[in-house]
């Protein structure tokens, strides 16, 4: 029970300081980060608003994530429903305050990113899903000889460039953000020991039979102690 608590702490921390990560690139004040200038750019182009682009596009890639065989667990979806809470929540807040000139933006921005590494470390690290792009990096880092944060920073700058074209808005934090989340990432995935090589993720009914084996084992116990 103390290690279900403390993956769920993880899990819950990681898609908090993400919200977080998020608003202050936002308030940062110097370009959208890579996904959202495709986000922007296809919401220019469709009519549809950059929520629901951000959902739909989010589907897709899950769907790709499946198909290269990226386990779409329950971290899968807490990080495609809870990020986007939490940053709302954080916005409602208004404790992060808008960077008034370049230098102070371009600060905002790299702590951003750095954040955005560390939360992706600690929803990795349980193994119960990832994001539906950090899936697509894991997925493509499996299959190449890049390192996972040359990868990254590739699957960045192509989204940003696709965005780019269809209209969406690039600045000089739109390239801080697109160069240095990867190679953020794979500092974190150093530091706390983890090899996206081999990193397998348990998808939700290897979860849900896993806690049943659990839950068998512990009533098993009982009935023993009962009968001694």
């Amino acid at each position: 029970m103390n290690k279900f608590i403390r993956v769920i702490t993880r899990l819950l921390l990681g898609f908090i300081v993400y919200g977080l990560a998020i608003v202050v690139m936002i308030h940062a004040n110097v370009g959208l980060s890579p996904w959202d200038v495709l986000h922007q750019g296809i919401s220019l182009k469709t009519g549809l608003t950059m929520g629901k682009v951000s959902i739909s596009v989010g589907i897709i890639i899950i769907i790709i994530d499946a198909i290269l065989g990226e386990g779409i667990g329950f971290a899968t979806l807490g990080n495609v429903l809870l990020i986007g809470t939490f940053l709302d929540m954080f916005e409602s807040l208004n404790i992060i305050p808008y960077a008034n000139n370049l230098f102070i933006g371009i600060m905002m921005m790299i702590i951003g990113v750095v954040l955005a590494a560390l939360a992706t470390v600690l929803y990795l690290k349980p193994a119960l899903g990832s994001g539906p792009r950090d899936g697509l990096m894991l997925a493509i880092n499996k299959r190449s000889s890049k390192s996972v944060g040359t990868v990254r920073t590739i699957i960045e700058l192509s989204v940003l460039f696709i965005g780019w074209i269809l209209g969406g808005s690039v600045g000089i934090g739109t390239i801080i953000s697109g160069v240095g989340l990867g190679y953020a990432i794979e500092i974190g995935f150093k530091i706390s020991h983890m090899d996206s090589k081999t990193l397998v993720h348990k998808n939700i009914y290897d979860s849900i039979k896993l806690l049943r084996n659990k839950d068998a084992q512990i009533a098993t116990c009982v009935e023993t102690d009962k009968e001694k």
